[in-house]
Formats: structure tokens, C-alpha cells, sequence
């Protein structure tokens, strides 16, 4: 858009701002290392369109992913880079007229960075208001939802697995090296398990960088996937951004006085 093109949509009634952030990191052997910004790319727009009011900023496509680092071509941000970079995206948007910021992550690595900084973001950018999704478990559980139509539920892993896979096949099918699918580590992905593997690193536990498996995967649970993960960030935004209706009052309004009262 260009910035009149911006100007307008704001006048027109748009005043949310998306602000997705991804990664550049290794996605086993067949996907390749832009997979969670291709991905972030089209849930914010699914996310913008499905709210009506919203317009979508340029990923933050480097993320949180030091864990990912002993495979060549993985790039990563230090947290306190990233929430910087996210202050930064948010600074000036108050001032040409939008009142909401949404952050979410096609990354699952990212959701422990954004749980720690999300405080601190809001109280920065004020008086814009920021909404930030930080429920990777339930994008976990859709993926999974997802997977099971074709019986494949348990090859979600959180990482290249068939989850993701289908996405970008859903996305990008030329980027999808088919031949090379194979099985990497299979695990319950769950928040205790993701803090183990910042800590350790997913070398430790899978040779081939995938979590899960790829095998199976296909467009339908790709698009399928895409669905289930806009609807949950869409239907927390509109949680998040409902108007609150005040208190009844609990007690009776006085009677306005009158000359007779008075005397």
C-alpha cells in the first residue's frame, strides 16, 4: 500500500494494526528456512480479512532461535532484540490514528519471549492497546484436530511435521522437497517440553531438526490448519478489543431535591 493507501483505510475505519513475527531457521530436510514467515505472512492476512478493521505490517521474519543454531543457515535474535524490534514496529502508530496493535508468531520458539515482554510492550506503547496471542499450546491442539481428519494426528510434532508441512504445501508446494520427507523425533510438543528444548537445543533431540513427521502431508490439512489457527486469533482479538459494558448500579438514584425537601 502506499501511504495515502494507508491514510485512507484509517479514515475508512481501520484501526488495527497486525504485527506478525516469525523466524529464519531450519525446517528438517525438506522445507526450507523461510517456512515460519511464509506462514506468518498468510495468517495475518487470513487474520486482517477475517476482522474486518485490520491491516497487517511487515513480518518480523528473524526470530528467537537460538535453539535451532547447530544447523547451518538458522538465523536468531536475542530475546531483548525482538521485543525491541517489536517496540519499535509499534512506536509511532498511535500517532497516525491506530488505536490496537495484535502480535502473534507463525513461530511456536517466539510465544516464551512474547509471554515475558508482553507487559512490558503494553505499558511502553500506551495509549495504543496491544493484544498479544501467546497460546501456542492451542495452536498445537488444531494442528493436531487438523491432522487426526486423515488419521494423522499423532505426526504433529510442533516443528516440519505434517502440520506444517501441508501448510506449505497448501502455501507454496514448489518449496516442498517431497522426496526428502522422513520421520524426525517423535514427542508430545506441550510448554514443558519447549522449555526443555530452548534450553538443550532440538539437536539434542532430533538429528534431522524435525519434530514429528511429515509423512501423510497434504493440502487439505494445510488449509485446514491455516482455518483453525486465523479463528483463534481473530476470536482472542475480538475477546481482547470487546467493548465492556459498565457496572449496574446496585443502588436506586436519589430523587432530585426539591424547594419543599430543602425547607
Amino acid at each position: 500500500m502506499t501511504s495515502s493507501e494507508v491514510a485512507a483505510a484509517i479514515t475508512h475505519g481501520a484501526r488495527t494494526a497486525i504485527l506478525p513475527l516469525a523466524a529464519v531457521e531450519q525446517h528438517g530436510p525438506h522445507l526450507p528456512l523461510s517456512m515460519d514467515a511464509d506462514h506468518a505472512d498468510e495468517l495475518a492476512i487470513r487474520v486482517a480479512r477475517d476482522l474486518g478493521d485490520a491491516l497487517v505490517l511487515p513480518t518480523v521474519r528473524v526470530g528467537y532461535s537460538p535453539h535451532h543454531l547447530g544447523f547451518p543457515g538458522t538465523l536468531s535474535l536475542r530475546a531483548s532484540t525482538l521485543e525491541a524490534i517489536c517496540a519499535d514496529y509499534g512506536a509511532h502508530l498511535a500517532e497516525t490514528g491506530f488505536d490496537t496493535l495484535v502480535l502473534f508468531s507463525g513461530h511456536i520458539g517466539n510465544y516464551p519471549v512474547m509471554r515475558e515482554f508482553e507487559d512490558r510492550l503494553a505499558a511502553k506503547l500506551e495509549p495504543l492497546s496491544v493484544v498479544v496471542f501467546t497460546d501456542s499450546e492451542a495452536i498445537l491442539d488444531a494442528w493436531r484436530a487438523a491432522a487426526e481428519r486423515s488419521g494423522c494426528g499423532a505426526r504433529v510434532g510442533g516443528h516440519a511435521d505434517i502440520a506444517e508441512t501441508s501448510v506449505m504445501l497448501a502455501l507454496h508446494p514448489e518449496r516442498v522437497r517431497i522426496d526428502r520427507l522422513e520421520p524426525g523425533y517423535q514427542v508430545d510438543t506441550d510448554d514443558a517440553f519447549l522449555t526443555r528444548l530452548l534450553d538443550e537445543g532440538l539437536k539434542a533431540f532430533s538429528p534431522n531438526g524435525i519434530l514429528g513427521s511429515p509423512v501423510g502431508a497434504d493440502t487439505a490439512i494445510g488449509h485446514a490448519c491455516l482455518a483453525a489457527v486465523t479463528g483463534l486469533i481473530s476470536a482472542y482479538v475480538r475477546d481482547r478489543t470487546a467493548p465492556v459494558d459498565p457496572p449496574s448500579s446496585l443502588h436506586q438514584p436519589h430523587p432530585a431535591s426539591t424547594e419543599e425537601d430543602e425547607t
